[in-house]
């Protein structure tokens, strides 16, 4: 019998996490590792003692035909990776790997595009994570070096400045 890869191990768990994840659009999964040792887990889903979408029925940014990635602000969730970040001393972050997974909510079919929002990405950058893997299929992963975040800044130039 052949093991499997360590990022396919920790990739596994992180899918396991998002089980809990209470999106009804996307539900992600992420757990920080630093030397072998998961440090942390989230997923994403109301902030505590909030209603989340699936309690309510209704997603706020699909009612208002939100396309993905904008207006993150009506958002009731806090993201996977920042909750696993908010679990977490950045002591134990500084050097670390984030794992993530990402599943559509309603046909559970794996994001095969799935990546951090850039506020996930800031956040990410200050918790001093140095790698983040992006499960692809249930086999293939992404691996980012946070340093590529950090020198492909995502802040729009003003014109004329």
């Amino acid at each position: 019998m052949e093991r499997i890869s360590k990022e396919n191990y920790y990739l596994d768990i992180a899918q396991t996490v998002l089980e809990r994840a209470t999106c009804l659009r996307r539900v992600y999964g992420a757990i920080i590792v630093k030397n072998d040792e998961i440090i942390a887990t989230g997923y994403n889903g109301a902030p505590r003692g909030r209603r989340n979408c699936v309690d309510m029925g209704y997603c706020t940014r699909e009612a208002l035909a939100v396309p993905r990635g904008e207006r993150y602000e009506l958002c009731r969730s806090v993201h996977a990776e920042a909750n696993a970040i908010i679990s977490a001393a950045r002591r134990d972050m500084v050097g670390a790997t984030l794992y993530l997974v990402g599943r559509n909510a309603q046909t559970g079919e794996l994001l095969g595009d799935a990546t951090s929002c850039s506020m996930c990405r800031r956040t990410i950058i200050n918790a001093g994570i140095a790698r983040v893997v992006i499960r692809r299929t249930p086999t293939e992963f992404e691996v980012v070096d946070v340093q590529d975040w950090v020198n492909g800044d995502d802040v729009p130039e003003i014109p004329g400045e």
